[in-house]
């Protein structure tokens, strides 16, 4: 019988998904129900489960960027879970989650609707297709619907505070000088050859600003200058990880990006 693991922040809607699954799916168990994306990570790497509905607006992480984690996280050449993401999305958003075949479902949800997404579900599981290949369409969603729309103009230069320096200063920092970008707790690190800035910009919101064919997303939490990348390297349990020119740390490559090195 399969099982599925619902996130939704809102008890009074993960009731009401769970009730209405019942009626549209008497064979589907529920492993279990939570409330925010860290909790449906850990749970859906315990669990295991065949079918995972997450809201996309969590607290403190949202679906979609729970979703990207767990798709990192989650073992080799184990089958990963059909995903649904519930939203209140407009209809811009909706149309791109159809677009990439991600399935939805629109808050409050509607029995029809539901009884559509049983359906594509039960056909999902009863693919017979390797798991590697149901993986790879999954990261390819996840891709597209995790980047930021291109910028009007790109970003050319950085305000930001030394990072360790302990003073008040703004440095202007041009952006063609800046090899990384990493995302740490309330900042982001910029990092050039000569030192280290920080800056409070949500790195989503900085790589909507910069040019993705110069940054390259390596992971949720990194952003390098594809041009710098001196060597790349896997790792004995398969994990990728880069160095860049002038550098000497390794930045991991995660999962969902990992088809920019198609090579290794």
């Amino acid at each position: 019988m399969p099982r599925a693991l619902i996130a939704e922040d809102e008890p009074l809607l993960a009731a009401a998904l769970q009730h209405a699954l019942a009626h549209a799916w008497p064979e589907l168990q529920i492993a279990a129900t939570v409330g925010d994306g860290a909790s449906a990570v850990r749970e859906a790497l315990a669990l295991r489960p065949e079918v995972l509905f997450f809201d996309i607006r969590m607290p403190g992480q949202s679906g979609l960027d729970a979703a990207a984690e767990l798709a990192d996280a989650w073992p080799e050449g184990a089958p990963f879970p059909a995903l649904v993401f519930v939203t209140a999305y407009d209809q811009y958003a909706v149309q791109a989650f159809e677009a990439q075949a991600v399935d939805y479902l629109l808050k409050p949800v509607q029995a029809a609707r539901l009884q559509k997404t049983v359906q594509k579900l039960r056909l999902a599981l009863a693919s017979q297709a390797p798991a590697a290949i149901h993986m790879e369409a999954t990261m390819a969603q996840l891709r597209h619907l995790l980047a930021a729309p291109p910028a009007a103009a790109p970003l050319t230069l950085i305000q930001a505070s030394g990072h360790g320096s302990g003073s008040n200063q703004i440095h202007m920092v041009p952006v063609a000088d800046v090899l990384y970008f990493e995302a740490a707790d309330k900042y982001v690190r910029v990092v050039t050859a000569a030192r280290e800035y920080l800056i409070r910009t949500p790195l989503k919101d900085l790589a909507a600003q910069l040019d993705a064919q110069v940054f390259w997303q390596i992971h949720r939490s990194v952003l390098v200058r594809a041009a710098s990348i001196a060597t790349v390297t896997r790792d004995e349990a398969g994990k990728l990880h880069l160095t860049l020119a002038g550098r000497t740390e390794k930045l991991p490559v995660s999962r969902l990006y990992a088809h920019l090195f198609k090579a290794m």
